[in-house]
């Protein structure tokens, strides 16, 4: 099984999943929003592609660690994708939060050392940022395994 990861933003969500031995995360798409339902139904339809058991969402904490605006809007995503879960037998699928401060700050890091174009940044930032939830929380989780 995999991990699948979502980096929520007002415009895009960014996606990424684990191997199958849930040690790295790759960038799978950037879904343009659409609408909470239509966004709900794209992720839902990668969880089945990608025969994900868990999704791990990013969570926009303010730096000091309390609530910021986007992380309702956060929050009212994951309630909609619960939701639509349940009414379709996938229930059992846990969502977990990670932490995704920095997550768009470090991506664009990578993409730059990269030497990948400023349109071209813009294009795959998101993804990179849900590659980033998604490793830190396999990283997490492998150091509770041990």
């Amino acid at each position: 099984m995999r991990k699948i990861a979502l980096d929520v933003g007002d415009r895009t969500i960014g996606v990424a999943v684990s191997d199958e031995l849930m040690l790295t995360a790759q960038g799978v798409t950037t879904i343009e929003r659409v609408g909470i339902r239509k966004d709900a139904d794209k992720v839902m339809s990668l969880i089945r592609e990608y025969s994900c058991d868990t999704v791990v969402m990013g969570l926009p904490l303010a730096l000091n660690g309390s609530d910021s605006p986007q992380t309702e809007k956060v929050r009212e995503f994951r309630t909609m994708l619960e939701n639509k879960m349940k009414s379709t037998g996938m229930g059992d699928i846990p969502i977990e939060y990670q932490d995704e401060r920095f997550t768009t700050v470090q991506a664009e890091r990578v993409l730059i050392d990269a030497d990948v174009s400023r349109k071209k940044r813009k294009a795959v930032i998101d993804k990179q940022a849900a590659v980033l939830i998604l490793q830190a929380y396999l990283d997490r989780s492998a150091v509770y395994d041990r």
